[in-house]
């Protein structure tokens, strides 16, 4: 897959290019019902699926204070996009000047002029141009009249409501990771780096990997199953994928409620030092909410169940 940086870089435009065009964050199953569309018809034109996108996110420049929590880093988007089998990502880089772009403008000089669609697939929500005052029939209009083809996708929906990147985050915010993942299609997961701790886990039988997380967006505070995939080279392997049981949260029996929000990781089944180390740790199903013990032998006691919750929660179809 080739990622470019600003439409205006392409220096050709894609051939036969079948386009999507949106922030994409979360790459739920909304999103790939519009990749599937986009790749099948790319591959029937012999062409190229091209993914157009933005960053930062247009509401998080424009809305500094209220703009949304990601779902996905950019690192985790294009490998989604990768694995999906999309050609081309143009990441148009969303600045002041750019908001100011008309919808018109956006359409001919950013759509038209430098990525020469056959096809433009959106989904039923998308805005676009300044204030998003863009509207689907704006797009209709002029896409025939510059040559390409536009269709709208309509919502993807799950027990009566709409699958949405707001929604997951609800889902999230409220630990519901296995909801999430169904409107996912995949676990949720969070990257980052393993940072020394205070030894605290070490102490109490179940060492953690405490992990300083590179995503917006965490679950809710609690304690979940899930895995660690080791992410860069070392000793255990790049790839290598280990069941974990994670704690979200400010560990209560330690440390005041203002502590700061940790995810500690306990791998099962693997002894070895992971400082410095990224991976990323995914959450399966939430085992239990946050607790404050009377004493460390109470919470090692817990965290013992908690282990063999989560092998059978694992090990389960």
């Amino acid at each position: 897959m080739r990622v470019v940086r600003g439409s205006a870089a392409l220096g050709r435009s894609p051939l036969r290019a079948v386009l999507t065009i949106g922030n994409f964050d979360g790459l739920h199953i909304g999103h790939r019902q519009i990749l599937r569309t986009v790749i099948d018809r790319a591959r029937a034109h012999d062409g190229e699926a091209v993914v157009y996108t933005f960053d930062p996110h247009p509401r998080k420049f424009l809305q500094t204070s209220r703009g949304p929590s990601l779902l996905t880093t950019t690192e985790q988007k294009l490998e989604l996009l990768a694995a999906a089998q999309i050609d081309l990502v143009v990441i148009e880089p969303f600045t002041a000047e750019f908001a100011k772009t008309t919808p018109e403008r956006f359409v001919r000089e950013h759509v038209h002029a430098h990525l020469a669609p056959l096809e433009v697939y959106v989904g039923y929500d998308f805005h676009y141009g300044r204030d998003r005052a863009g509207s689907m029939r704006l797009l209709t209009e002029l896409g025939p009249r510059l040559g390409f083809a536009v269709t709208i996708i309509p919502e993807v929906t799950i027990a009566g409501r709409d699958v949405s990147s707001s929604r997951i985050r609800e889902l999230l915010a409220a630990g519901d990771v296995e909801d999430a993942k169904r409107l996912l299609g995949r676990s949720f997961a969070v990257r980052g780096t393993v940072m020394r701790g205070d030894q605290r886990g070490h102490r109490l039988g179940f060492p953690t990997a405490n992990l300083s997380p590179e995503n917006e967006v965490i679950p809710a505070h609690g304690v979940y199953a899930g895995h660690v995939l080791l992410l860069d080279e070392g000793t255990p392997a790049a790839g290598t994928r280990f069941a974990a049981v994670t704690n979200v949260g400010s560990r209560p029996t330690f440390q005041e409620d203002d502590a700061p929000v940790l995810a500690e990781a306990h791998l099962l089944d693997f002894a070895g030092d992971l400082y410095g180390r990224r991976l990323e740790v995914s959450f399966e199903a939430r085992l239990r909410g946050e607790e404050r013990f009377p004493n460390a032998d109470a919470l090692r006691a817990q965290i013992a169940r908690d282990v063999e919750a989560a092998r059978l929660k694992l090990a389960s179809p």
